[in-house]
């Protein structure tokens, strides 16, 4: 008998602590879920391994290192988990995930009382620099009754010290405070070193967790066992706050907000919090005389130089924000299904936060900036083929930003600080751009030659400011002497694809070489120069097609490199001539290509060349936008396929293996890199 009562009091248990069907996810369930994206250093994803279930699973930074952040909620004076690894209450029962562009929506039953949904909103603004220029991200818990009786309804959300240091040695300070409507939880690394990092997280800057008063909040700061442990047994906190300042990792301080819904039956009850990072210098720039100066965040010249007039604004700017978002939300997805149907818009909508969050945007209204961070891969700053696949979701939203990209770049070559005739690959490593003065960066000439002569014609086209090609006229002559030199029969050398290492005569990276002379042909004009580029341009064209074509085989395609005809791999530099609408290539090499690569397609997407399987899903879509309709569906398909099956389970990855799906063997790991927007490059396409 005691065996029949414990097994049914389990039971009851199961019920309570939400074990039920499995989560319905939609439009897919992505490789990690974006939960707070905003910027290199407010960059948190749920990781799939959990299957992209969030109670009793810690959010993670995009290297996955944890980030402390827990939520509950209390249904009739018991408490359940929602969001975090913390032992304690057990966790509620995840009906739901949806993503959109912006948000990622969680639906909860809560012992089959209560429906709770949380939403994590990471506003992305193309068109206002102000509000982008905020490194926050909102949180929003509803609570409403699902049974139709009223309950009792308490909810809990903390966040540890670990958002403020990579190194969980180092001690933090903390304090409560009010502003106006807002209550706020403000903590921040003790030891400030600015323009330094511990394992990729800022040690500087004030972070804060926000919320506004309403009856029946509390708040409390200390040791995250005792802070918990409070909420979970009282469902209220002490409204205090521990006075030793101390380590991360020494007894886990956290910071916490509870709101007492009260009774819930028949109205939804909202809760609005706020998570992000203020810093007032941003970026270290050598701006020229290879002198580094530190350069303002931008959102300072909005608000008065003052955190708490950003925080409480960003706060308030809550209904903005959503109506906003939904109309993005909705732009994106109607977008991308009238270019290519639901599954491209299953892929857009996962690469909008991602791409925005690798992004620091610096200096003022005047002379705004945006530095981009090469998530994952090596940390460089302001990579110029980093920035080029990204380049289509600039085109696409709003191509001012492009300038605010290629800024830093003209800026800190045409001052002399680098010695070399070609184009600088970065700009050094995140945050500090001091460049390269002794020439000494990773070479990629030609490719970065090419990439930097595309993407400013691409913008003055998009924008009508031909006064920026007049302006850097000179150095966007010498690199297309550059071109000149080493386009139609490229010398021993990398391209972006760097992990496969150098080779000579590498069919894709001369055809940019010689798109990038047919777009500096368009640059001359458009500046009244004399026009030196438009006969080599087609002299190197007819040579390229003579090289470049394996003409025997079934069905032809081009190499790999000049003369190994057992070689292919994707000619995505071609989708350049039609970006920038040039019609210079021939229609019938796209042709020829999008016939060819249905022919060589795995399980989950084209290889990227005969060297490997590995696949790289930025190109395949720059493949797809220039393909025949039947080779367009194919390479979107696969995609959309493996964003659902991938057993890579953390920020999206650009480089996978095509047939199995997962990171590449052997091969580097790339997670969270902004490379994404170039999902965005059917949409970039000018309109017929």
């Amino acid at each position: 008998m005691r065996f029949i009562k414990t097994i049914a009091m389990l039971a009851a248990m199961g019920s309570d602590i939400g074990i039920g069907a499995a989560s319905v996810f939609r439009p897919t369930k992505p490789p990690a879920v974006p939960l707070a994206v905003r910027s290199p250093y407010l960059n948190a994803w749920l990781q799939g391994e959990s299957g992209c279930v969030l109670p009793g699973e810690w959010p993670r930074f995009w290297t996955g290192d944890i980030q402390g952040w827990q939520g509950y909620v209390a249904v009739d004076g018991v408490a359940y988990n929602w969001m975090g690894g913390a032992p304690g209450p057990g966790p509620v029962n995840q009906l739901s995930l949806e993503y959109t562009s912006t948000k990622s929506i969680f639906t909860f039953d809560v012992a089959q009382k209560i429906t709770l949904t949380v939403t994590f909103l990471s506003p992305v603004y193309p068109d206002d620099i102000q509000r982008q220029s905020l490194q926050f991200s909102y949180v929003t818990v509803t609570a409403k009754s699902s049974d139709g009786a009223s309950h009792k309804v308490q909810v809990y959300m903390d966040v540890s010290g670990e958002w403020a240091s990579g190194d969980n040695s180092e001690k933090v300070q903390w304090e409560f405070g009010t502003e106006s409507n807002l209550y706020y939880l403000k903590f921040w690394r003790e030891n400030q070193h600015e323009f330094k990092e511990a394992n990729e997280i800022a040690s500087w800057g004030n972070w804060y967790l926000s919320t506004g008063f309403h009856e029946g909040l509390t708040w409390q700061i200390g040791q995250d066992t005792t802070v918990r442990n409070q909420f979970a047994g009282n469902l209220t906190l002490s409204n205090s706050q521990e006075s030793e300042f101390r380590p991360v990792s020494e007894n886990w301080p956290v910071f916490a907000f509870s709101h007492d819904l009260g009774d819930i039956k028949d109205d939804e009850v909202e809760r609005i919090f706020t998570l992000g990072l203020i810093q007032d210098n941003v970026i270290h720039f050598a701006r020229q005389n290879n002198t580094l100066e530190p350069v303002r965040g931008l959102w300072m010249s909005f608000y008065n130089n003052s955190d708490m007039e950003a925080v409480v604004s960003f706060y308030n700017d809550y209904r903005h924000a959503v109506e906003t978002m939904s109309l993005l939300d909705q732009r994106i997805e109607k977008d991308s299904v009238e270019a290519a149907g639901q599954n491209y818009s299953l892929i857009t909508t996962l690469a909008l936060r991602q791409t925005f969050g690798a992004f620091q945007y610096a200096g003022t209204p005047e002379k705004p900036y945006i530095f981009l961070k090469e998530i994952s891969s090596n940390s460089d700053i302001q990579t110029v083929d980093v920035i080029f696949p990204a380049f289509p979701i600039f085109v696409y939203l709003n191509a001012t930003l492009s300038r605010y990209l290629l800024d830093p770049l003209f800026e800190h070559q045409e001052s002399g600080s680098y010695p070399n005739k070609y184009a600088e690959h970065d700009l050094g490593t995140f945050p500090v751009a001091k460049g390269y003065p002794n020439g000494d960066d990773e070479a990629m000439p030609l490719e970065e030659c090419g990439n930097m002569i595309i993407m400013s014609l691409a913008y003055a086209q998009r924008t009508g400011d031909t006064g920026y090609l007049t302006a850097h006229y000179p150095i966007l002559a010498q690199w297309a002497q550059y071109l000149i030199e080493d386009s139609v029969v490229p010398a021993n050398q990398l391209s972006t694809d760097d992990f496969a290492g150098t080779l000579a005569n590498q069919t894709n990276l001369a055809i940019k070489g010689i798109i990038g002379l047919k777009a500096m042909s368009q640059i001359a004009q458009l500046t009244n120069n004399t026009d030196d580029f438009k006969d080599k341009a087609e002299d190197y064209l007819m040579t390229w097609k003579a090289y470049a074509i394996n003409y025997d085989a079934s069905p032809p395609h081009t190499t790999l490199s000049y003369g190994d005809k057992d070689s292919h791999g994707i000619l995505y530099n071609i989708y350049a001539d039609r970006l920038l609408g040039l019609q210079f290539v021939d229609q019938s090499v796209f042709d020829m290509q999008s016939d060819f690569y249905l022919t060589v397609a795995n399980e989950y997407a084209v290889p990227l060349d005969t060297r490997h399987t590995w696949a790289k899903s930025d190109w395949e879509m720059f493949a797809a936008a220039v393909a025949k309709n039947e080779t367009k569906e194919m390479f979107i398909d696969k995609l959309a396929k493996w964003v659902g099956k991938t057993t890579t389970n953390r920020a999206m990855t650009d480089l996978f293996d095509s047939i199995t799906g997962d990171y590449p063997s052997g091969g580097p790991t790339f997670v969270a890199r902004p490379v994404m927007g170039g999902m965005f490059a059917l949409l970039a396409l000018p309109k017929e």
